[in-house]
């Protein structure tokens, strides 16, 4: 557990030294080159190989739909030319009424991160956690010095804007934010640009928000906005790695001199245009409700166990909860056939959180039976 006593940004050690300024939000980080957090981790590895009911990756169960693998499919047959992305930059820029010059097409969001650290000149980034762990993978590999600031569970994983050190010139947060489903207010997050900052909000999972509130996407009135956002979750296209970049067109243009040639292959961004329609669109709202629905059902099932903790109000595709001595529920709950998110690779958590994703009611309530059997296997 973090500690309670107020803390600070913490950076890489060998950085310049600095004076903190304490923030009841944000608790030190001490992480050394050598950080215990694995932060390539992914849902995925936990049920590679192995015939798990997956409870560890966010993608939407029963998809793609029949009609987006039948528009895949159909494009195969262009597979001799090379991808032209025009279509697919136009849709999207309709889509958040854009012009399309601030619109950037990308082999899913984790290669948007790549790029941002690749291309913006940054003296000072800092990554809100916990938080997906690939922003500050990215900057590291390219050489950045990567401060953190931790939210609490104390605070309810909540962000106040003024946890954020003002010299930071690149701050990057999720929203909702993968792994606590806490979704903060756009006026938040906002309130956290300045000139000279690039404010990065990965919204990855807003489309599994009712009407994706507390969205940035489309707003042009907040300086150094970078929006990201990802199909692979929604429409179950995590193979197919699409996702696009929102931002003013200098920072698009810069992203853009650093991705390879013909970054996005044809089928995904087919897929891409696709997802831009109304139809699409329509749908994506209908499975948001259902999943709060399902998520509701979840999280009063967890409700009924003294012994788990989930973090209030949660927003997205997921759940985040506390159990002591999680780790060894986590082996126990494979040995009974369902795969559970590990929440020690996330800074900001230990060993004793899991991320659950949400699925039909069936699913869950099969995996509260077996996570009863667990907690008593522990017990």
């Amino acid at each position: 557990m973090l500690p309670s006593a107020h803390g600070y940004i913490a950076r890489e050690p060998g950085s310049p030294p600095t004076i903190p300024t304490p923030h009841t939000t944000a608790a030190m980080d001490t992480h050394t080159d050598t950080d215990a957090h694995d932060l390539r981790h992914h849902g995925d590895a936990e049920v590679r190989d192995e015939k798990l009911i997956d409870l560890a990756v966010n993608v939407r169960t029963n998809t793609p739909p029949d009609w987006l693998r039948e528009r895949i499919a159909d494009s195969l047959t262009g597979l001799a030319a090379y991808p032209d992305d025009r279509a697919a930059r136009a849709a999207v820029a309709e889509r958040h009424d854009l012009p399309s010059n601030r619109v950037l097409l990308t082999a899913g969001a984790a290669e948007a991160f790549v790029l941002l650290a690749r291309a913006l000149d940054v003296r000072r980034p800092v990554v809100v956690h916990p938080q997906f762990t690939e922003p500050e993978a990215a900057l590291r590999d390219a050489g950045h010095e990567v401060g953190r600031v931790l939210l609490r569970e104390a605070d309810g994983f909540r962000l106040d804007p003024a946890a954020v050190p003002e010299d930071a010139d690149l701050v990057v947060i999720g929203n909702p934010t993968n792994p606590t489903s806490v979704l903060h207010p756009a006026a938040s997050i906002a309130a956290l640009a300045r000139p000279g900052r690039t404010l990065v909000v990965d919204e990855a999972f807003i489309d599994a928000v009712p009407g994706e509130r507390e969205s940035l996407a489309g707003r042009t009135d907040v300086p150094g906005l970078v929006v990201l956002r990802s199909l692979t979750k929604t429409w179950g296209l995590a193979g197919l790695r699409i996702g696009y970049v929102l931002a003013e067109p200098e920072t698009v243009a810069a992203l853009e001199r650093v991705q390879p040639l013909w970054p996005v292959s044809t089928p995904a961004l087919v897929a891409a245009e696709a997802c831009m329609t109304r139809a699409a669109l329509a749908e994506a709202e209908h499975a948001a409700h259902r999943v709060g629905v399902e998520r509701a059902h979840l999280l009063a099932g967890l409700a009924e166990f003294d012994e788990v903790r989930t973090v209030a109000g949660s927003e997205g595709p997921f759940v985040l909860i506390r159990i002591d001595g999680a780790d060894a529920v986590r082996e126990t709950l494979r040995s009974l056939g369902f795969a559970a998110r590990r929440g020690d690779t996330f800074p900001g958590l230990d060993r004793n959180w899991l991320r659950l994703a949400v699925r039909d009611r069936a699913t869950t309530n099969r995996f509260l039976q077996a996570l009863d059997q667990a907690l008593l296997i522990g017990g």
